[in-house]
């Protein structure tokens, strides 16, 4: 006979039964060293790689399939990223680091708004981050207790203010796949190259552009590009990003994970 309140079915005893993959996305190699190997001593996770920018972030998601990613907000400002890792997986977890430019309620309100399950600021302590997974992945939201002052309800007149803001929240015209392609326009990579690098025709990388240039309503590829950084579809390297950082997706232990 099977009980309803066997303990081996509360999703605490599921998460203790099962390694978490944690994958990071953010610009600097040291921090994202420390938070491999934190992950890779903590009893129940494992590490599933990192991503230094966006598109790298896309193949990481497609190759590796974490359970959680954690994402620099200088890298995901709009919450762009954020929604396209969600919605080709529903199941992710996705936690942003707040850098400290971006400690404000209004940003704080919309990170949760466009689908972050948790915040913690991004100079937090290990011990911190690991709890962040950790409570993240049980309730599905979790604020840092540093970060709750900022999350307190506004009132009826800054409500409509934050309305208004996230209002302006620039629009994503473009597919996931379009994304990664105009990131890699960016950096001035030609078809051939993005076909490589996303392993697809160079025939589908054309197409792709094309769409891009119709949808940005651009005369050409540079065109497109600074379309895109001016509407914020596009973002600039964080100041603190290494001058010739890499794009590449490095993916971690193998995938073990169950859903």
């Amino acid at each position: 006979m099977t009980h309803s309140n066997d303990p081996a079915k509360t999703p605490q005893a599921a998460a203790s039964s099962r390694s978490l993959g944690v994958a990071v996305v953010d610009p600097i190699p040291i921090y994202r060293d420390g938070l491999s190997t934190l992950v890779q001593r903590t009893p129940g996770m494992h590490w599933a790689g990192y991503a230094s920018n966006p598109h790298a972030a896309l193949q990481l998601a497609e190759q590796t399939h974490p359970d959680v990613i954690v994402i620099d907000t200088g890298l995901d400002p709009h919450g762009h990223l954020t929604k396209m890792l969600m919605s080709a997986d529903p199941a992710l977890l996705v936690i942003m680091l707040l850098r400290e430019t971006h400690r404000t309620p209004r940003f704080l309100s919309s990170a949760l708004s466009l689908g972050a399950h948790a915040v913690v600021p991004r100079s937090a302590e290990g011990r911190r981050m690991v709890d962040a997974i950790r409570r993240a992945y049980l309730d599905r939201r979790y604020i840092d207790p540093a970060l709750v002052p900022l999350a307190v309800p506004p009132s009826r007149s800054s409500s409509r203010g934050a309305d208004t803001a996230q209002g302006r929240q620039p629009r994503m015209p473009l597919s996931r796949r379009e994304y990664q392609v105009l990131q890699l326009v960016a950096e001035g990579l030609e078809n051939a190259a993005i076909a490589k690098i996303l392993y697809l025709s160079v025939e589908t990388v054309r197409t792709h552009v094309k769409s891009i240039l119709r949808k940005l309503s651009a005369r050409d590829r540079t065109h497109a590009v600074t379309i895109a950084f001016r509407a914020g579809i596009l973002i600039t390297q964080p100041e603190d990003a290494p001058e010739h950082a890499s794009g590449q997706a490095t993916p971690g232990l193998a995938d073990n994970r169950t859903r």
